[in-house]
C-alpha cells in the first residue's frame, strides 16, 4: 500500500511535467507509463504530431468546429476527438495520411460536438489512474505504453507483447469512469 501511494504522489508530481509535454504534441490526456524509446525517437514523435497538427488546423472546419488530438508512437498515429462531419472525419485523415514520415493511422474521430472541458478534465483524471495502477502493477513490465483517454475511452499505444498488451488492457478496464479499452499496440511477439 506505501508503494501504491509512493507512487500515486509521483504520479501526480510528475503529471504537469508529462502534459507539458503531451501539450506540445497536441495531446490533451497522454501520458507515457514509462518509456524506453530514445530521446530522437521520443522528439521525432512530437516533431511529428506537430507537423500534423499544424496542417489540421489550417483547415477553418477541424480548426473552429472540431477537436482533435494527435498521439503519435514510433510513427503511428492516433487521431481522436470530435469532428461535426463524416466528411470532416475523412478529411482529417487524408491529411495526417499525407503528411511526410506518417506510418499508419487510426482515426478514432466521433462524428459529434467537442467534448466539454468537465469531460476532458475527467479523461486526464482517468489517464492519471490507469497510468498509476500500471506503474504498481509488478506484471506489467512494458518497454513502453502510452495512455490516452477521450470522451471515457482509453486507447493505449506502444510496442509490447501480446500478454503485456492484456495485462494493461485489464488494468485500464478496473478504472472508474472507462467506458471502452481499445489497444492500438505494436506487438513484439
Amino acid at each position: 500500500m506505501k508503494r501504491l501511494l509512493a507512487i500515486l504522489s509521483l504520479t501526480l508530481t510528475l503529471q504537469g511535467c508529462i502534459f507539458v509535454v503531451g501539450a506540445a504534441a497536441g495531446a490533451a490526456a497522454v501520458a507515457v507509463v514509462y518509456d524506453h524509446r530514445t530521446i530522437a525517437n521520443t522528439l521525432q514523435d512530437n516533431n511529428l504530431a506537430n507537423r500534423i497538427l499544424e496542417k489540421l488546423h489550417g483547415v477553418p472546419v477541424l480548426r473552429d468546429e472540431s477537436h482533435v488530438e494527435v498521439t503519435v508512437f514510433n510513427n503511428v498515429v492516433l487521431l481522436t476527438g470530435e469532428v461535426p462531419s463524416p466528411e470532416a472525419r475523412q478529411q482529417a485523415e487524408e491529411i495526417t495520411r499525407a503528411v511526410p514520415d506518417v506510418g499508419k493511422v487510426y482515426n478514432q474521430l466521433t462524428v459529434q460536438g467537442p467534448t466539454s472541458a468537465l469531460t476532458r478534465t475527467s479523461d486526464s483524471w482517468i489517464t492519471t489512474k490507469v497510468k498509476s495502477l500500471m506503474l504498481a502493477n509488478e506484471d506489467l513490465k512494458s518497454g513502453s505504453i502510452k495512455v490516452m483517454t477521450e470522451n471515457g475511452v482509453v486507447y493505449l499505444m506502444g510496442m509490447v507483447s501480446r500478454q503485456q498488451a492484456d495485462i494493461a488492457a485489464d488494468i485500464a478496464r478496473q478504472v472508474s469512469g472507462v467506458q471502452k479499452v481499445v489497444k492500438v499496440f505494436q506487438y513484439t511477439n
